[in-house]
């Protein structure tokens, strides 16, 4: 950290001459004169330019802004925009719910602290026993009171374990994680598609 230095009065200045003066040079060759500092000119700060704006008359339409500000896409978007990594028509057949769930596991109620470790057991299980498609239930959620400013998201384990079943130990055993439809739960199950088990 530097000080900032300060400017001498016309009396320091006075003094320091009078005391230079006095002084005897140990080096007279190598003396320099130092001539006084100009004075700076002090000009007033200059203000920001105003944008140029349009003329605006009263109750003329309000035009398009040049950025809009778009929410983070919803749960169902995420999943549905998700690169495919199964075969497009066993998709198509799975999102029409035309396919049937060889297993299910209903986390329902659970904490997420209870339902992680079951849903690492049943995905890991039901690769082993060759399965192809199981139905995870999360249920949608309640709605509590939400008395702040801030949004707050219902359905933990509805967002959480789309996450889950993409990381590991279960994101290698996982093939696809669509929605389910609606005659086997909508919004608030999914459809885990399994990897062939080595």
């Amino acid at each position: 950290m530097h000080r900032r230095k300060r400017k001498l009065s016309p009396e320091e200045r006075e003094l320091w001459a009078h005391v230079a003066a006095s002084a005897v040079a140990l080096r007279p060759e190598a003396r320099v004169p130092v001539p006084d500092p100009a004075p700076v000119p002090v000009h007033p700060p200059r203000l920001p330019r105003p944008p140029d704006l349009p003329a605006f008359r009263i109750g003329q339409a309000v035009p398009e802004p040049r950025l809009r500000h778009t929410a983070a896409p919803s749960l169902a978007d995420r999943l549905a925009n998700a690169p495919l990594s199964m075969d497009h028509k066993a998709h198509r057949k799975l999102t029409r719910g035309r396919l049937t769930p060889e297993a299910r596991i209903d986390l329902h109620g659970m904490t997420l602290a209870e339902a992680h470790p079951e849903l690492i057991r049943f995905i890991l299980r039901a690769q082993d026993a060759g399965l192809r498609l199981v139905l995870v239930i999360t249920g949608k959620g309640r709605l509590g009171a939400d008395d702040g400013p801030i949004p707050m998201r219902h359905g933990l384990l509805r967002h959480q374990v789309p996450l889950w079943l993409h990381q590991a130990p279960l994101g290698g055993a996982v093939l696809q994680v669509a929605q389910a439809h609606l005659k086997h739960g909508g919004a608030g199950a999914y459809y885990v598609y399994l990897r062939r088990s080595r």
